[in-house]
């Protein structure tokens, strides 16, 4: 019995996917150009006409298709259906639903709630969400923006492993690219950086600190070769007025010629003595086409550096004495088994103490209960710096639509500052000029809206800041630029973050160009004062951890690779 090709459908579905790579050869034949692109073009005619004899083939009345058209169809039916078959065997319902929950798991959802109604979770663990369904799916190119922005050091580490042993698991694995303000997961996670830079892409295969390292060695080099390119240009034009000076009162002809010839290589033949590859530079090699010298200019790389930040120095508090003291203090959450990273940073009169605690407690839904007694310092002045800031400042603005960063600081100061102050407080925290008191709050970015948080903290001059996840909305450069002013900053600092880089800077001491943390600038008596200390709270103690918060991540490696069993 036979039945019309176009009641099957295969027949519809069969052109399409003809269709499909018709779009393909069609792209290839533009593409190539010469005897290539001749075939590319036979083949794409050939192919046109298979089109069409399968959108006739659709129409055909059942007693004009042939035996051998039925069997031909059938054995194209059958080749697609063992692909189908093959792409599907790894992906089976039960497969996939057990691969959801070890995501989910390692992304910190507790196994009570994997079946709770994304509708009832919050912004945070529905980003969780969107990225657990991502990493499920099998894809060529994994884009990730950010992925570490609502995780905690547990998840951040548990998505490092997954995406590392993607990589090396799979036969044919995804390209990842990842856009991140978080250096620890970039360095772990990628093999090649791209760098967006004057409207420019670069490449570079190695990690960010190797790509900081050979910049700043490069940099360096290249400063050098200018310095002594200035040096020999500077002897060249003394030696060429002295020619001219003396050819013109001699009336000698060799020597205004010399200085015809070193005013030519001056012009000329001043700028990059070695290539790209490092090698001594010829020109029919290293510079081929028109160019208006025979050597290409020295371009030093402009290192990024962000937008900088000062914070106005905490003031005396005129007599010692602890900033907070307490005592038989206890907190208690619902266990859920999330974690968080905290720095903490105390300041005396003049030196100060930091530490970082590493504590575990879980996130809680229902509010905390808590005991003790808490003693703050008479003169002390604390500053807070909520993980919600940002969000505060999009609901001030949306109430006030044209309310601007400088006019709601000149509300928050009610008269202790002039506008010229306000303004310097903005401007050395990245707020400048038209930006401060032309554009509306809403129209800020998130980093922005960050800074102009901090700066609505530190015109108080406080002794101690309080920073909740400070680097959600930040950038890059930002991070860094923030971790280099805290660093240095002479008022106490409490960070909770899981920035470990930024831990690792303000807390541990790390310096820019050191792939592990190191001492400062300091001497053995204030070194002494400063004294760096790593704790880890668990299970109602405190002990100290001598190695610092790579103590404390090697311990969560230890209990995402059991996750991973």
């Amino acid at each position: 019995m036979r039945s019309n090709m176009k009641s099957m459908p295969f027949g519809k579905s069969n052109t399409k996917r003809l269709k499909k790579e018709l779009f393909e050869k069609d792209k290839d034949a533009r593409r190539r150009s010469g005897t290539r692109g001749m075939a590319a073009r036979k083949a794409l005619i050939a192919f046109e006409k298979e089109i069409a004899e399968s959108e006739e083939r659709i129409n055909q009345k059942d007693e004009d298709i042939g035996e051998a058209t039925i069997k031909e169809e059938i054995n194209i039916v059958a080749e697609l259906l063992a692909e189908l078959q093959l792409q599907l065997e790894p992906t089976r319902l039960a497969d996939v639903e057990v691969k959801a929950r070890n995501i989910l798991a390692g992304l910190g959802f507790p196994k009570g709630n994997f079946d709770e109604s994304v509708k009832t979770l919050s912004g945070g663990w529905r980003m969780r969400t969107n990225l657990a369904s991502v990493l499920l799916q099998p894809t060529d190119v994994l884009i990730l923006d950010e992925p570490t922005n609502f995780l905690d050091l547990l998840g951040i580490i548990w998505l490092q492993k997954y995406l590392q042993n993607l990589q090396q698991s799979v036969s044919n694995p995804p390209t990842i690219i990842i856009v991140s303000h978080d250096r620890d997961f970039i360095t772990a996670t990628s093999q090649e950086l791209i760098i967006l830079r004057n409207q420019a892409l670069t490449y570079f295969r190695g990690s960010l600190f190797t790509y900081e390292s050979t910049i700043r060695e490069k940099t360096l080099y290249l400063n050098r070769m200018r310095d002594a390119q200035e040096k020999q240009k500077s002897h060249i034009q003394q030696t060429i007025q002295q020619n001219i000076k003396q050819g013109k009162a001699a009336g000698d002809e060799n020597k205004l010629r010399q200085a015809k010839s070193r005013q030519k290589k001056l012009d000329n033949r001043m700028g990059m003595e070695v290539n790209a590859k490092g090698t001594r530079f010829k020109l029919n090699r290293d510079l081929s086409g028109y160019h208006l010298k025979a050597r290409e200019d020295i371009d030093i790389p402009h290192e990024e550096r962000g937008t900088s930040m000062t914070f106005p120095l905490a003031p005396d508090l005129r007599f010692p004495g602890p900033l907070i003291s307490l005592e038989d203090v206890s907190f208690r959450y619902p266990a859920t088994g999330s974690s968080k990273t905290n720095a903490v940073s105390a300041p005396n009169r003049r030196a100060k103490r930091k530490w970082q605690i590493n504590t575990h407690f879980p996130a809680y839904r229902n509010g905390q209960t808590h005991q003790g007694t808490m003693i703050k310092h008479p003169r002390l002045r604390l500053a807070y710096y909520s993980q919600h800031s940002v969000e505060d400042l999009q609901a001030i603005s949306h109430n006030s639509p044209e309310l601007t960063a400088l006019s709601l600081m000149t509300s928050d100061v009610e008269g202790l500052l002039n506008e010229q102050e306000v303004r310097g407080i903005l401007g050395v925290l990245g707020l400048q000029g038209r930006i401060a008191s032309d554009v509306p709050i809403n129209k800020l970015s998130g980093g922005q809206l960050v800074r102009l948080a901090l700066a609505r903290l530190v015109w108080r001059e406080p002794q101690l800041l309080v920073l909740d996840e400070v680097t959600t909305h930040l950038d890059f450069w930002t991070v860094r630029a923030l971790g280099e002013v805290m660093r240095v900053w002479n008022g106490g600092v409490v960070v909770v973050s899981h920035d470990r880089w930024l831990i690792k800077k303000v807390v541990e001491g790390w310096r820019e160009g050191e792939e592990n943390e190191g001492g400062e600038d300091e001497n053995e008596e204030e070194e002494e004062q400063r004294r760096r200390l790593v704790y880890v709270v668990k299970g109602g103690g405190v002990k100290v951890l001598e190695s610092g918060v790579g103590e404390f991540e090697r311990s969560l490696e230890k209990r995402v690779e059991k996750l991973m069993r």
